[in-house]
């Protein structure tokens, strides 16, 4: 006979082996997947096995892959606009007023905190600034355009530091300086000059003539020779190329300006190479050896065929070709020292 311990049993025994025949058939039907899965990745190659990680939107990655390496300035913007306008159709309506507000919203806030770094600013340099009250009033009610107001303390020395305003000073006057020295020598080479001169064929015939500082040695022989030429009829065949002019026992070069021999100050071997006119050196009293004598000579005015022919013969002996660079040293006349140089 059955009881009810029987039936509670032979009831429990029941569900376990339905239980367990589900769970067989579930793991058969894993299996023939699992199977099914394994043939079909074995015919794909190994680039299909691995999907590369999407981040972001489509449009994100279609923007990456046309902007990847080098590209224009151009081609980058024209890419970011077709991400932007894709963007825009895939949102619906609401999203795309949505968005539109949250961008305004970010601008607004973003020129709100420009506006609060401006204030700042301006907070921070009025506390450096050491002006005075009264001055900032003068400034604000004045209606031209002030130059920008110095934020340095004026009690502190600061030349040492760089300072633009003061450099450009400086410049402005060392400009206008050399500005006013270049007239001013240009003025001197304008200036009259009366040179004292002898014609030398052997003897001496003296004469005078005016000319510019600025004029060269040559232009002076032209001169001198059209002066000559009235009265000596051979040099008006010669050219004033053929013609030297010596000075203190010195031929000056026909390119060299009496404009140069006076602000250098030249010396000669028997005189000053400045002075133009003819004086002694009158002094009353002992005289001082020590102090140079003042005295210039009349240069000679000669014939470049005329030197050729006696310079071994006094006092063309003794005459050499000027160099600015020599030093003649003494004053000497025929070979006798005139005096000694002054010793500083």
């Amino acid at each position: 006979s059955r009881t009810v311990e029987g039936n509670t049993s032979g009831a429990r025994a029941a569900r376990l082996e339905q239980k367990r025949q589900a769970e067989q058939e579930e793991f058969e039907r894993r299996k023939r997947q699992r199977a099914m899965e394994s043939s079909n990745h074995n015919g794909l190659g190994i680039h299909n096995k691995f999907q590369t990680a999407r981040i972001g939107s489509v449009q994100e990655q279609a923007f990456k892959e046309k902007t990847v390496g080098l590209v224009t300035a151009e081609q980058f913007k024209r890419a970011e606009l077709e991400k932007d306008r894709d963007g825009q159709e895939e949102l619906s309506p609401e999203e795309q007023a949505k968005q539109k507000a949250a961008m305004e919203a970010a601008q607004k806030e973003k020129l709100k905190q420009s506006k609060k770094k401006k204030k700042e600013k301006k907070k921070r340099a009025a506390l450096l600034s050491f002006q005075a009250e009264e001055e900032e009033d003068e400034a604000n009610d004045s209606s031209a355009p002030t130059p920008r107001a110095s934020k340095k303390d004026p009690t502190v020395d600061t030349s040492f530091l760089p300072d633009k305003q003061r450099e450009e000073e400086l410049q402005a006057e060392r400009l206008r300086l050399e500005k006013e020295w270049k007239e001013r020598q240009i003025a001197i080479k304008k200036e009259k000059l009366e040179i004292t001169y002898s014609y030398w064929d052997g003897s001496g015939h003296r004469r005078t003539c005016t000319i510019t500082k600025g004029s060269s040695i040559g232009d002076f022989l032209e001169v001198v020779r059209k002066d000559l030429c009235r009265e000596f009829k051979e040099l008006s065949n010669v050219a004033s190329d053929a013609l030297l002019y010596v000075k203190e026992d010195l031929i000056l070069p026909h390119d060299i300006t009496f404009y140069d021999l006076i602000v250098t100050k030249a010396r000669g071997k028997s005189g000053p190479l400045f002075h133009f006119d003819v004086h002694d050196d009158v002094r009353v009293g002992p005289l001082d050896s020590r102090i140079e004598k003042d005295e210039s000579h009349p240069g000679k005015v000669v014939e470049r065929r005329w030197y050729e022919r006696n310079k071994h013969i006094f006092p063309a002996s003794r005459w050499e070709v000027y160099d600015p660079a020599k030093n003649y040293g003494t004053y000497t006349i025929g070979g006798g020292i005139v005096t000694k140089k002054n010793k500083k």
